[in-house]
């Protein structure tokens, strides 16, 4: 899909020739509205002429562009950026372009040769943006280009004056990026190469004539897009190619000691160590760069051996670092509210994957069915505004790219079956902050209310690339922790197709990301085709959890919690692989075309049903039967996978007492390498045995025979009754039981 800049407005400086005149072009020939600015100066600044700007301009309209003329000096920036407003009515980008050249041998600098070159570059780059700025931050949206050279990156005889301000524009550029980032304001700096009236008197003619203008402006069109989420680079580019820089440092060596003063003898002799850039770190911003120097204040304090200079990741929290834990925590977001009505319920049920075909689905599809209800892990949507809606934007203490946040970990907890319609209000707060090294974990806890009663809670686990090495903890105990299933055959197993149009759906309840639905921003974070959104296949996971283990019952569900592991595309099937432990349902969910484990650690934890909780073994405690059960769970623990070789059945025991059901077990020698289970069991049992507690004790020891107790009445049998006849393998040796 090609790129348009339709509806945008551009500003080019020093547009009337070379680079300019070409970025002006393209802008114009994509849609934009251009605002050509030249003063009309030659290339020292001398004289002017509203010539060059008109050429461009009739070039613009002739071709069916927009296009208008400027002839002010970027000293008057406010002039320019009025221009545009008085033509256009807004302006979105401004490419900081004009320049001029004042050549001279460091020694015959003048400082005119000086004062002009920083007055038309640098002071002229810093007025005209400065004069767009609020007019960006108040629309949201800015893309904002800084021209350096690469004789600001590495220095040119008889070019201090030019050097200087060359590079003093990318450290502008830099701190605009930063401070632009929360309003969609990027700023990046690009060292052209290119014939221009500049260059033609440093370069050969013929090479002038071959490094043209059109081989730049891509790159400037590219980083100027709102699809481009590039913000604080520094590109070279030139005939057809393109590289980014960055700063590299050494690993470097800490030359003092503690109550010993610190000489140049030892800086010559750790002078070739300091300079070895073997293993070189790359700091992007202040935070990284002032981490490991002051990480060596408490190495020294320690009298610890002088080295290398500890990792980001090891280092100490340094003055006005990116995060700072202890002003975050415990620091409160602002409040949100989502009103709602049964028709979210029923979108986000099809954006989970709920359809007709399955007549169990209609009580979440169908407003008038009787028994309508909304499903469980809705209530991540009326929670992820907090997240949305920029929130943690204004916590203290968190000053973190936003571009680096990625969605680590969810948990969601039930007190009560969730409305179908209604107002809902969210409390926030930060939890907890721990540092990974290689990033930082923001755990958000989120409750939502509904007429003041607390109706569920999350958890958001946010995951910021690149933001650790602040010394946090790496743990915490607020954190809901993602849990490993057992280790043998899950016991259920649901695949569900998603659709093409999956992410298209499920996004209409609120996550509006073009990452799930724009091929191009897709691409942008590396990925063939937009991904589905991880809270998509945690709805599809939770509602197979509910399916098969909770008869599609939403006051059954108490709780979910899932580790996102890697993407999902919409049209891949969903494998859910579930083990049930008690009320405890452990999951992991696969893509069944590849494999790939996409959601990890994950569980889901039921309420118990009514005829279960009240007499359960957990409560009486006082069912001998309880302790010959234990003892099967340790022999199945030790030969599991040798006893469902021999027996390969699924057994149901019902235990009763006084003439009431007791307790529930199930013995599955079938799946895996075996498992016992208390409680209710949803999957397939072969045979079910209901008996009395004494009765059973009198069977297990050898008091009784089963097949007289059978006969008896009481031994009761439902199912295979020949499989009955295995069980000799389990409960012979009972004097061990």
């Amino acid at each position: 899909m090609s790129l348009s800049f339709e509806g945008r407005v551009v500003l080019v400086t020093g547009a009337g020739g070379g680079l300019g005149r070409e970025y002006a072009l393209a802008f114009a020939a994509r849609g934009a509205s251009v605002v050509v600015n030249d003063l009309g100066a030659d290339t020292k600044g001398g004289g002017k002429s509203s010539a060059a700007a008109d050429k461009v301009v009739e070039e613009i309209r002739a071709k069916g562009g927009k296009a208008v003329a400027n002839y002010d000096s970027v000293e008057d920036g406010e002039k320019l950026i009025q221009t545009a407003l008085d033509t256009f009515g807004r302006i979105d980008i401004v490419v900081n372009n004009a320049g001029i050249l004042r050549d001279r041998s460091f020694a015959r600098t003048s400082d005119l040769d000086w004062d002009l070159i920083q007055r038309i570059h640098l002071r002229g780059s810093f007025l005209v943006t400065r004069a767009a700025w609020n007019h960006m931050k108040n629309q949201k949206f800015g893309r904002i280009i800084m021209t350096a050279s690469a004789a600001g990156i590495y220095g040119n005889f008889g070019q201090a004056n030019y050097s200087a301000a060359k590079l003093g524009m990318l450290g502008l550029a830099n701190t605009l990026a930063i401070e632009g980032r929360k309003y969609n304001i990027y700023c990046n700096t690009i060292a052209p190469v290119a014939g221009s009236r500049l260059t033609e008197t440093v370069m050969p003619p013929d090479l002038v004539a071959s490094l043209k203008p059109e081989y730049v402006a891509p790159l400037v069109l590219w980083l100027c897009h709102e699809q481009c989420q590039e913000n604080g680079g520094l590109f070279e580019a030139g005939a057809g190619w393109i590289g980014k820089l960055r700063w590299e440092r050494s690993q470097g060596r800490t030359v003092r000691q503690k109550n010993n003063p610190m000489t140049p003898e030892a800086v010559r002799d750790q002078w070739d160590r300091i300079c070895d850039f073997t293993n070189a770190t790359k700091p992007a911003n202040v935070q990284e760069s002032l981490q490991s120097v002051v990480s060596v204040l408490s190495q020294v304090e320690s009298e610890s051996d002088a080295g290398a200079i500890p990792t980001a990741a090891a280092a100490s929290v340094a003055p006005g670092a990116g995060i700072n834990p202890t002003e975050a925590v415990g620091q409160k977001l602002p409040s949100t509210s989502f009103n709602f009505t049964q028709t979210q319920c029923i979108l986000y049920a099809l954006g989970v994957g709920m359809s007709t075909k399955d007549p169990d689905h209609l009580k979440f599809l169908y407003e008038g069915h009787p028994d309508f209800s909304c499903l469980p892990t809705f209530g991540v949507i009326p929670s992820q505004s907090s997240m949305m809606g920029g929130g943690l934007s204004s916590v203290p203490g968190l000053n973190i790219d936003f571009t680096q946040v990625l969605h680590g970990e969810q948990y969601l907890e039930l007190y009560k079956p969730l409305p179908t319609s209604g107002t809902l209000t969210s409390e926030s707060a930060i939890a907890d902050v721990l540092d990974k090294g290689s990033g930082a974990v923001i755990l958000l806890d989120v409750n939502t209310y509904s007429g003041g009663e607390l109706v569920c809670y999350n958890q958001f686990s946010v995951f910021v690339v690149g933001a650790g090495g602040f010394g946090g903890r790496r743990s915490s105990e607020k954190a809901k922790a993602p849990l490993p299933p057992p280790k043998r055959a899950p016991d259920a197993v649901v695949i569900d197709s998603t659709t093409r149009d999956q992410a298209a759906l499920y996004r209409l309840s609120g996550d509006w990301n073009p990452l799930h639905i724009d091929p191009s921003f897709a691409a942008l974070g590396g990925f063939k085709s937009p991904i589905l959104h991880g809270l998509c296949s945690f709805g599809f996971a939770g509602r197979h959890v509910l399916k098969q283990f909770a008869n599609n019952d939403p006051s059954r569900f108490k709780a979910i919690k899932v580790r996102f592991a890697k993407p999902v595309i919409p049209g891949q099937s969903l494998q859910t692989e579930m083990w049930k432990e008690g009320n405890r349902i452990h999951m992991q969910c696969k893509v069944k075309e590849t494999g790939a484990v996409v959601l990890a650690g994950a569980y889901v934890d039921l309420h118990e049903t009514a005829e279960a909780s009240p007499q359960s073994p957990l409560q009486g405690g006082d069912l001998q039967s309880e302790l010959v059960f234990a003892e099967i769970g340790r022999r199945i623990e030790d030969l599991g996978s040798e006893l469902v070789k021999k027996v390969n059945a699924v057994f149901g025991w019902e235990i009763t007492k006084d003439g009431k059901k007791a307790a529930h077990w199930t013995i599955d020698l079938k799946n895996g390498s075996g498992s016992l289970h208390k409680g209710p069991y949803s999957g397939k049992v072969d045979v079910t045995f209901t008996v009395s507690d004494q009765d059973f004790m009198d069977v297990v020891m050898g008091k009784l025979m089963p097949q007289k107790a059978f006969f008896a009445g009481k031994l009761k049998v439902k199912g295979n009754v020949m499989l009955s006849q295995k069980l000799e393998v389990i409960l012979k040796d009972y004097a061990k039981l």
